[in-house]
């Protein structure tokens, strides 16, 4: 296009003609000529009338954009002051959990500062008073030990003097000095011990979960952030028992071993229903990163996350860990590390023709229990409780 120097008037480039046109369907402008020639049967309007249409559209966008505008200051001036609400309403909730944990924190401090040095008075206490009467029999038997003395002297003198000096030795009276040293103190600590296990279970059980809970969600998709599964060791499907067990039937699962996760010296048949130990020496298997390489051991395929399961096996003979464990358990270690039970990953109880075990982080506690151990098959029923963090066995009868 080239301009008409008086008038800044745009012309047609090919006819050297004012533009006058606007021609709608090719989207430009155009002269008298191109109206009759190239666009002579398109939709075309005077340049001065798409103008105003065009200047009427602007100004309507012109009116939304002003009005979008204006929605946006809004919501970027409500914004702000939500961000700075939220910011006061965080350091608030921050400073007062701080204080809370500090508070409990310093008061924890002050009482266990009070209840050692209440022991520390106790024990110096006990202890001199024990060791004065340790004095008062090391006085005694020094004592003692003179007229022993006395007496050899005696006999060795003549008969004359021997009959007249024997009167003057006496045996001394000696008085009984206990020498049990008591340390009467549970009576007086009950009330404390019962506190401290109150609040560790609330700081060490509930506060960890309801922590966890928070920062868990907070925190999806973390691997680091989440627990493992709880895989469940040894426990075959087989027929509930007969009658009274009707609340833990609504809990029963059926689960399978995972041959993967086998000791060359277990063989699993029955449809990974059945485990038992090869006294003619290991299977020849393949190498395999689930496999417990130097522990009798087996895991079940399945594995829970929450809730409550219930599950029974029979156990032939006398001797058997059963249990649950997170999936880190040790596989490939020697010794007792992978057994179930002595580690912190896994909880069993180990059955023996003598008693029960109960077993977590290498400590075992007996357990008093009707079950008859030389009975075999033994039928036991295990009960998990994700949520409350228990694991219960039951016999037969019990």
């Amino acid at each position: 296009m080239d301009w008409v120097e008086d008038g800044f008037e745009e012309l047609c480039a090919r006819h050297q003609k004012p533009l006058i046109f606007y021609c709608r369907k090719d989207c430009m402008c155009v002269c008298c000529v191109c109206s009759v020639k190239e666009c002579k049967d398109h939709d075309k309007v005077l340049v001065s009338e798409e103008r105003t249409n065009r200047e009427e559209g602007l100004k309507k966008k012109g009116v939304e954009i002003g009005k979008r505008v204006e929605d946006t200051e809004k919501s970027i001036l409500a914004l702000s002051e939500n961000i700075a609400e939220a910011k006061v309403s965080l350091q608030q909730t921050s400073q007062w959990a701080s204080t809370k944990f500090s508070q409990l924190l310093k008061v924890l401090m002050e009482k266990q500062e009070l209840t050692q040095s209440f022991l520390e008075q106790q024990q110096a206490s006990t202890v001199a008073q024990a060791e004065t009467r340790l004095g008062d029999l090391q006085e005694k038997l020094e004592q003692l030990k003179e007229l022993q003395e006395q007496i050899g002297n005696l006999c060795a003198l003549p008969d004359y003097q021997l009959i007249q000096n024997s009167r003057l030795v006496e045996v001394p009276q000696v008085g009984l000095v206990p020498v049990e040293v008591s340390v009467n103190l549970q009576e007086k600590l009950n009330p404390v011990m019962e506190i401290l296990s109150r609040i560790s279970k609330l700081v060490c059980e509930d506060l960890d979960k309801a922590v966890y809970a928070v920062v868990s969600h907070t925190k999806e998709g973390s691997p680091q952030d989440k627990r493992p599964m709880l895989a469940v060791v040894p426990s075959p499907a087989t027929p509930p028992y007969p009658a009274g067990k009707e609340g833990l039937i609504q809990y029963r699962c059926s689960l399978s071993f995972d041959p993967r996760t086998a000791n060359a010296h277990l063989k699993v048949s029955q449809n990974n229903q059945r485990a038992e130990h090869l006294i003619s020496g290991p299977l020849a298997v393949q190498a395999d990163e689930a496999r417990f390489d130097h522990t009798w051991q087996v895991l079940c395929l399945e594995k829970f996350t929450h809730g409550r399961h219930y599950w029974e096996l029979e156990v032939s003979k006398p001797w058997a860990y059963v249990g649950v464990t997170y999936p880190d358990i040790p596989r490939k270690e020697k010794g007792k590390t992978s057994m179930l039970g002595m580690n912190a990953l896994s909880w069993s109880l180990h059955l023996n023709e003598r008693q029960l075990t109960a077993w977590h982080g290498s400590h075992g506690e007996p357990v008093i229990s009707e079950l008859q151990l030389n009975k075999c098959p033994l039928r036991i029923g295990i009960l998990l409780d994700y949520e409350e963090g228990t694991l219960a066995y039951y016999g037969e009868n019990q």
